[in-house]
């Protein structure tokens, strides 16, 4: 044997092994797409997520409709637990608490489509969970009533369709640009969320559509161009605008636009079809296709959005149980979803004034900033291990107040919704300020933070802000959940003043931060609402989510948001003992006054894991003397709320929210105050974890004698020397090295 064979003979043999290796290390295996998408036996919300195809931060969410109106509940549009797929659409929002987008909607059909089908637009088709599956950038099912097996999959800009029709039989695909969201309230129930002001479809050529639609919902004004190619002719085409048929035209305008499209079934069983789209124009989505799907080979574009989202995931490795792995990387590839790419490939992209600008050259433009959910966590964990991306999102941020006067609330499509309430880009800026990731224009941050804690608007009443020290209920609804998020911005805008040495932004900002205190009532314990002669309010429950001077909680879950001012919290009980007597109530009590908020649920006493002010709560006992009682119920919330299943989340994910809490808790500390570019401990949920750090180094967490019953912290130590106060920053995490638990 020659020296060449016996090589040729060694790299054979080791080729299992290293095939099992790559195996081993494939992350997205332990990704399931499903998790979130199933309400539980009660009806509750799981996370609302879809199980479509999608890229990291992209502008195409492919996936199916299971819903014939697409409400609030799932606002994704896929509920597990139904049997009928009615289309499948290329945007969509994953976990929100309200509902858009659902736009592009093709179905194929093995049928001819008469034009009375295609006005009653009615081509759903049952499916079986045993013929469905998901991965990363991937999604199959199976139609049972046209036999038509549906794969997906995109790239950021281009949804990639395979339809597989039975040989021999016909092949329609039905567009409807008329599918949309409905409010699901009592008093919107039946009726469209959002209106289509405008569309068109257009045959370009045989091969060729294109269209747009201008539809006016929860983001105001929404642009959507497509270009769908198609890998066989366009045999026969009816095209129909609200019922009416136009004929073998090529061309048809309106609001309610659909489209049948047949192929010669002798030509193959198999058709592709790509559809990118733009949110600038019809060149945008021409441009999108020319640079992202040139291939008709669907097999290519599975394989790259495969190696896109592995090497998003890789960021983190874990050691632990298959379950452990799946929540942990599915939630980990649910906070890197969003936020999307809104701008086109050559760059342009849409203002919130609606002009047409152009960012630089190899940068990308995005929106879905759902930012009153995302800053406590999501945002915290992009800083620690995507700092370029995070760096983007404080660009695009800050162009957003350079157009609109103050930063973004809540930036859908690249228009502000203004849904929810403070302004949570400040301490998504403060955090990547103080962590000091590279390519940001601090000041002009910085000056975008002043303008949006000084620029009265909508909720946001500066100068009554300042004026009373609070805000009373008699000036301003929602008084005192919106007290309590005003102090806390302030307070990041006045961590960026004192690092930038701004002393007199500092010492104002500060003095904001504690306004929280001047609506605490001594008397019940809790923040409650005053007028603006410094009245408390009649008619005060603490155990109500009908209270107007609340949102989405009751008196209970606000009490605790002061993540910027713990020992101020604790002072106001009159120490320690008077607060971990009210903290400990908060975790027993079940009583409720009337109806639940239906955000609300994940409960533990009256704290709500299923919604964002709670999240932080559970920390608390840190600053208090009690740590084994913060570890404890971590490890409560990661067992109960958290499940490898499709109804795996206790509420809706919120843009990735819900898990990102999961994906600190599980690795041992948390953004207790999102904004300070520090973190808490708490305790490990993995023997070993390492974060590969952008700057090259490793983090190491490492609790080598962690058992499922140990969950209590004896020691923790940052490169050998033991932490007393439980607090790392992320400037001692870029610096790398290891963070060693002794488990007790």
């Amino acid at each position: 044997m020659t020296m060449k064979h016996t090589h040729l003979l060694a790299a054979l043999l080791l080729l299992p092994l290293f095939l099992s290796a790559q195996s081993a290390n494939d992350y997205t295996q332990y990704v399931n797409p499903f998790i979130g998408t199933q309400t539980d036996e009660t009806g509750a919300l799981s996370g609302s997520t879809f199980p479509g195809a999608t890229m990291p931060q992209g502008m195409v969410q492919l996936s199916p409709e299971t819903e014939q109106m697409v409400t609030w509940d799932p606002c994704s549009g896929y509920d597990y637990n139904k049997d009928i797929i009615y289309g499948f659409t290329h945007t969509h929002l994953s976990g929100t608490g309200c509902t858009d987008l659902i736009d592009v909607s093709l179905m194929p059909v093995s049928a001819a489509v008469t034009p009375e089908q295609l006005k009653a637009a009615d081509f759903g088709q049952h499916y079986s969970h045993d013929n469905e599956s998901a991965r990363p950038g991937y999604y199959q099912v199976l139609l049972q009533e046209s036999g038509v097996n549906v794969e997906l999959s995109a790239t950021t800009r281009a949804g990639i369709h395979r339809y597989t029709f039975p040989e021999g039989e016909p092949q329609t695909v039905v567009l409807d640009l008329d599918r949309m969201t409905y409010r699901g309230d009592a008093y919107y129930s039946g009726r469209r969320y959002y209106d289509i002001i405008q569309a068109q479809i257009r045959l370009v050529d045989d091969y060729t559509i294109e269209g747009y639609r201008v539809v006016c919902g929860w983001a105001k004004l929404r642009k959507v161009y497509f270009r769908a190619e198609f890998s066989k002719p366009i045999a026969h085409h009816v095209l129909m605008n609200g019922g009416l048929n136009v004929g073998n035209s090529d061309v048809v305008n309106g609001r309610t636009l659909r489209a049948a499209l047949s192929f010669d079934p002798s030509d193959s069983s198999e058709l592709i079809i790509k559809v990118a789209i733009s949110p600038v124009d019809i060149d945008g989505a021409r441009r999108n296709m020319q640079a992202e799907a040139k291939s008709w080979r669907f097999d290519d574009y599975e394989q790259a959005a495969h190696d896109t989202w592995q090497r998003e995931l890789s960021r983190i490795d874990i050691e632990g149980t298959g379950e452990q792995k799946t929540i942990f990387y599915t939630g980990l590839y649910h906070v890197l979803m969003q936020p999307n790419t809104m701008s086109d490939v050559d760059g342009r992209y849409m203002t919130t004034n609606f002009e047409i600008k152009q960012m630089p050259k190899g940068q990308v433009y995005h929106s879905t900033f759902s930012l009153w959910d995302t800053f406590r966590a999501a945002h915290p964990l992009y800083t620690l291990i995507a700092p370029d991306i995070a760096a983007q999102f404080v660009r695009d941020m800050v162009l957003h107040h350079q157009t609109y006067g103050y930063l973004p609330i809540w930036d859908l499509w690249g228009q502000d919704n203004y849904c929810m309430i403070g302004n949570h880009a400040i301490p998504v800026l403060a955090d990547a300020i103080l962590a000091e990731i590279p390519g940001i224009n601090v000041e002009e941050a910085y000056q975008a933070m002043v303008e949006s804690s000084t620029r009265s608007h909508y909720n946001s009443p500066f100068e009554i802000w300042e004026q009373y020290g609070y805000l009373p209920q008699t000036l301003q609804d929602e008084s005192v959940s919106i007290t309590m998020e005003q102090s806390f911005d302030d307070a990041c805008v006045a961590l960026v003043a004192k690092k930038l040495g701004k002393t007199e932004d500092y010492e104002r900002f500060y003095r904001r931060s504690m306004f929280y205190k001047n609506l605490f009532d001594p008397e019940t314990g809790f923040f409650r609402p005053k007028d603006e002669n410094g009245n408390w309010i009649d008619g005060f429950d603490p155990l109500s989510y009908e209270q107007p001077c609340f949102v989405e909680g009751n008196a209970w879950q606000y009490m605790w948001f002061v993540p910027q001012d713990p020992q101020g919290l604790i002072d106001l009980f009159g120490g320690t003992k008077g607060f971990l007597k009210k903290l400990d109530e908060n975790f027993s009590l079940t009583a409720t006054s009337g109806e639940v908020n239906g955000n609300a649920s994940g409960f533990i006493g009256q704290y709500a894991h299923g919604n964002e002010p709670s999240h932080h709560t559970v920390y608390l006992y840190n600053f208090a003397g009690k740590p084994e009682r913060t570890q404890e119920l971590v490890e409560q919330v990661r067992s109960e709320f958290y499940r490898a299943t499709p109804c795996g989340y206790a509420g809706n994910d919120d843009c990735g929210q819900m898990s990102a809490w999961y994906i600190f808790s599980a690795l041992g500390f948390y953004p207790f105050h999102a904004g300070s570019a520090e973190y808490v401990i708490g305790t490990p949920l993995f023997t070993k974890a390492t974060l590969h750090l952008e700057n090259g180094n490793d983090f190491v967490i490492s609790a080598p004698n962690k058992t499922p019953k140990r969950i209590h912290v004896k020691s923790v130590k940052l490169n050998g020397k033991v932490i007393k106060d439980y607090k790392i920053t992320h400037q001692q995490i870029l610096e790398g090295g290891v963070l060693e638990f002794k488990m007790k």
